[in-house]
């Protein structure tokens, strides 16, 4: 493994499962201290004294969490080089707009979305005294391509985080802060299991559309923010960096041998 970040401090949301468990581990493997955030304090220490981090409980809904989040991490190692913005939720009651909710509707924009904001508007003042910086922002391939199998919060949700991304990294691109989307496609983690991969049926209707004719590991995708992360990417900002498998390139896909 590379140690192209060596020295560089990450503060990852999310992390104390899937993908951002995943880039945790992936980070720090290319030499990264790593800031484990995340609601859950059992696995959030688990996941910071296997990578040699820190762990930082975390509301990324609540705008002094947040701030005391990356006060935190600039006071423990005196610089934040990478912020990987990547807590989100989907959950059951989020359906066609015929049927989910206002609440539904709510929650999810304010995990999915205003967290993003509020990690975004925080870090931002630590890179630019610095004078550099990556911050990645997880949406997703939805935010890109419709979907019948409509999920209306996660989908707009996403394409909020999509818009944003583009707007910072074009913003702050001249103060040597690079703002990225990553857009995964499906991933099999936990929360996609629960969703749909434990259903063979639900499974098979979007494999069919993947080129690759499979989900992606987190580790996959964990390997994508590693390369936004590192200067391997100093020209990428303000993009949108699909890891689907194809998926949006496809009108076709093959058939099995």
């Amino acid at each position: 493994m590379s140690k192209r970040l060596e020295g560089r401090v990450a503060v990852i949301t999310g992390a104390g499962s899937g993908i951002g468990y995943a880039t945790a581990v992936r980070l720090a493997a290319e030499g990264a201290k790593v800031v484990v955030a995340d609601t859950n304090e059992e696995s959030g220490n688990k996941v910071a004294k296997e990578v040699g981090g820190l762990f930082v409980k975390c509301d990324v809904t609540n705008e002094a969490a947040v701030a005391n989040l990356y006060k935190v991490a600039f006071d423990t190692y005196n610089r934040i080089d990478i912020a990987f913005n990547n807590a989100g939720i989907s959950p059951p009651d989020d359906d066609s707009i015929l049927i989910t909710g206002l609440d539904a509707w709510e929650r999810v924009l304010k995990v999915n979305t205003t967290s993003v904001f509020l990690c975004c508007k925080a870090v931002i003042p630590y890179m630019q005294k610095a004078g550099k910086g990556s911050i990645i922002n997880t949406a997703s391939f939805v935010a890109t391509m419709g979907a019948a199998t409509s999920q209306i919060a996660y989908t707009a949700s996403k394409g909020g985080v999509l818009a944003m991304s583009r707007e910072l990294g074009v913003q702050f691109a001249r103060e040597g802060i690079r703002v990225n989307a990553l857009s995964p496609g499906p991933v099999n983690t936990p929360l996609l299991q629960e969703l749909f991969a434990k259903d063979k049926e639900r499974a098979a209707r979007r494999l069919v559309h993947i080129p690759m004719g499979r989900f992606a590991d987190a580790s996959e995708i964990a390997g994508a923010v590693a390369f936004l992360a590192s200067d391997d990417s100093s020209f990428i900002t303000a993009a949108n960096f699909l890891v689907d498998g194809g998926i949006s390139g496809a009108y076709v896909t093959p058939l099995d041998n």
